[in-house]
């Protein structure tokens, strides 16, 4: 067997050992604080939505905090500012993308973020989702008057009644580059007075590349070619 022979069979073997022999390994790490978190390489994860419900709440809080002066009672006690109640119906995905379960820890993180501040009092969802069920309603069906106030008084007898609705979306715009793509997301917040009708949007977007990577094939040439 001459030289070029025997490097052919040995890497001819070596593929298939590639191919049938060899069981591919799943391991897992605690990510630490501070540590490099995992970028996803084909949807947006982690890496895209925690800095836009970062900066989307902090706009709405930014915009809505409650004045710096105190109330004084008769008394001469003093009280802060009342706090915007607040029923957060839920998030609603226009991307291009299924965002699978960080739908359900969207919602939780903005409920948690208003929940901490000094402006707002969320509804608990258990009883919005309750409202819901009862009126027989989607979140979109709010929108309408009729629908909205019908909402607002199941909410009343279960002595959750609230001033705001505030929805959440998520939407998205893709440009590609032969087999690259960027995709723009944007998580808007919309927030609505019940009593007068105005509303207020605070949103924040950001953008990401997906990149298409190529296998070199150059083992696969036949040899002498």
């Amino acid at each position: 067997m001459d030289r070029r022979d025997f490097l052919a069979a040995t890497l001819a073997g070596g593929g298939l050992a590639a191919l049938g022999g060899c069981k591919g390994s799943q391991y897992a790490r605690i990510i630490q604080p501070g540590q490099n978190q995992m970028v996803g390489s084909h949807a947006a994860g982690q890496e895209t939505f925690k800095p836009l419900i970062d900066e989307s709440v902090g706009k709405l809080l930014a915009r809505h905090e409650p004045e710096s002066h105190v109330q004084v009672t008769s008394m001469g006690e003093t009280l802060p500012p009342p706090k915007m109640h607040v029923c957060f119906v839920g998030v609603e995905n226009k991307s291009a993308e299924e965002i699978g379960d960080f739908k359900e820890q969207i919602y939780e993180c903005i409920d948690s973020k208003l929940l901490e501040s000094s402006t707002f009092l969320p509804v608990s969802r258990r009883y919005v989702e309750a409202g819901l069920s009862q009126a027989r309603m989607r979140p979109d069906q709010l929108f309408i008057p009729d629908n909205q106030r019908m909402f607002a008084a199941i909410m009343e007898q279960q002595q959750t009644s609230f001033d705001y609705l505030l929805f959440a979306k998520i939407t998205s715009g893709t440009t590609r580059e032969n087999k690259d793509y960027q995709r723009d997301y944007l998580l808007t917040l919309e927030l609505i007075d019940i009593r007068t009708g105005d509303h207020d949007k605070q949103s924040a977007t950001i953008s990401k590349g997906y990149h298409h990577s190529w296998i070199s094939r150059t083992l696969a040439a036949p040899f002498g070619s």
